[in-house]
């Protein structure tokens, strides 16, 4: 027998024997006091938590790979399921218990635990969305601006490119100063390796935590891997600091969420998931938000959830499950992921519910602006094909719309600052960027500039007009200096 088991057995003076397995999940005789959501451990030393009382029998899901076998003792910890929680954390890839996946690297656990299934906060605690969430990404902060503090799924197929547009906004995020927080779901070894490599290339992992399950992990594990992540990001928001938090992806933790339910004998509602698959995914969201701070003032958990979908299919039951919870959702779309346009993002089947309150009267309109100016180069674009003879206002409408659309074409490598993203767009829609080659240039040679404490006073003195009419005034009264920027 196993001596914490022995030790545990002894201060609780209950215990219970194994009657059924279907693994992982394990139904129990016994343990008369128990509590949904604590930790109960075998006599092998396999841990596992309860989630259900019915009629005196005790239903346990275990963490460990290795079923129990029926007979088997178990005792109670009077501990609910938590996770070690604290600075130590950052740098490091743990699993949803706060065990570290590479025991090379030295690790200190924190002393602090926290539940994995805490309450949100009610509304009182609460604050409005009104601060502008940069992401580095050109194409979403001018067209689907997001808020800090905001729900927004990120949905598309298969290898459409959401996980690289995560990495820039992970990216954007840390050089504002903000924690990240990656729940990496089920994902392959390997695939949680090149995030690591990733983070590390970029010299930004000490300011992460990577929150991590393979798919050979125990279903019971893998469901708990958002919670985890959030309990974590609840952390840093009551030290006041703001938080990312990547939820990747929840498609698959609705699959492994089914799986578990079955085995348990739930019984099956709409393509097989349990009833309550709607109130797990809404639970753990509700969680994120904008939070009132005792001395920040306010602080947020921003939450980025992803779904995968197939063939472009909107309407499968997770995917309009999470859009109901969540506060819009950027689509990648694999037709223009084909075309080449990276990010490929489906602007005008996208959403964001909360981001445009957030923006200052100039964004907002050049918001407009380019909202109303693609509107337009997409019906000369389409009429433009029948080959007829175009007029000058029709070839300047290809040209400049092509250019935008270059502009927003960007490598995930590569993040783009705000007032950069700014100054560039009013140069194209003002016809002062002539070829692709000038545009590359002029953008290397802003951010290198916003970057640049020496420079970076004229990029803030030119964005600090009130409305677009001024800004482009200003925008070509600077032109020679900003264009000379780019060398």
């Amino acid at each position: 027998m196993n001596s914490q088991f022995n030790a545990l057995l002894e201060k609780s003076g209950e215990y219970g024997v194994v009657y059924q397995v279907s693994h992982p999940i394990v139904f129990i005789e016994g343990l008369p006091k128990v509590r949904t959501h604590e930790v109960i451990i075998f006599e092998t030393g396999q841990k596992a938590e309860v989630f259900a009382i019915n009629r005196g029998k005790v239903e346990a899901r275990t963490f460990s790979h290795e079923p129990i076998r029926v007979g088997t003792m178990v005792t109670r910890t009077g501990d609910l399921l938590s996770v070690p929680v604290g600075q130590e954390l950052l740098g490091h890839t743990i699993n949803p218990l706060g065990e570290p996946l590479d025991p090379s690297i030295p690790f200190t656990a924190p002393k602090v635990m926290r539940d994995l299934d805490a309450k949100p906060a009610g509304i009182s605690g609460r604050q409005k969305i009104t601060k502008h969430l940069i992401t580095g990404v050109s194409l979403l902060d001018l067209m689907i601006p997001l808020g800090i503090g905001q729900r927004e799924l990120i949905i598309g197929d298969r290898k459409t490119g959401k996980t690289s547009l995560l990495m820039t906004t992970i990216k954007s995020q840390i050089y504002e100063g903000n924690t990240v927080i990656y729940a990496a779901i089920a994902k392959k070894k390997s695939e949680i390796k090149k995030l690591q490599q990733f983070f590390e290339q970029e010299k930004i992992m000490s300011k992460i935590v990577i929150v991590a399950t393979s798919s050979y992990d125990s279903p019971t594990l893998i469901f708990q891997t958002p919670y985890a992540a959030m309990s974590i990001a609840e952390y840093f928001r009551d030290l006041g600091t703001n938080t990312i938090l990547i939820l990747d992806d929840l498609s698959t933790h609705a699959k492994f969420y089914r799986e578990i339910s079955l085995l348990a004998r739930r019984f099956p509602g709409r393509d097989s998931y349990p009833g309550d698959i709607f109130f797990v995914h809404s639970k753990l969201l509700e969680r994120a938000g904008n939070f009132k701070h005792k001395t920040a003032g306010e602080v947020s958990i921003t939450c980025l959830p992803v779904i995968e979908i197939v063939e472009g299919d909107f309407t499968g039951y997770i995917s309009t499950n999470v859009m109901g919870i969540t506060d819009g959702h950027i689509y990648l779309d694999a037709n223009i992921y084909y075309q080449g346009m990276r990010p490929a993002v489906n602007v005008p089947l996208s959403v964001t519910r909360v981001g445009r309150q957030t923006l200052d009267k100039l964004s907002r309109d050049i918001n407009k602006e380019l909202t109303a100016f693609l509107s337009e180069y997409n019906k000369v674009l389409a009429v433009s094909h029948f080959g007829q003879e175009l007029t000058e206002d029709v070839k300047r409408s290809l040209r400049l719309g092509e250019m935008v659309n270059k502009f927003f074409s960007q490598p995930y490598q590569e993040t783009v600052p705000h007032k950069v993203q700014l100054i560039i767009i009013s140069l194209i829609l003002q016809d002062q960027i002539k070829t692709k080659e000038d545009l590359e240039k002029i953008k290397k040679g802003l951010i290198a500039a916003y970057y640049d404490r020496g420079k970076q006073k004229l990029l803030y003195d030119v964005t600090t007009a009130k409305d677009f009419k001024s800004f482009n005034t200003e925008v070509l009264t600077n032109k020679d200096a900003l264009i000379a920027f780019a060398g």
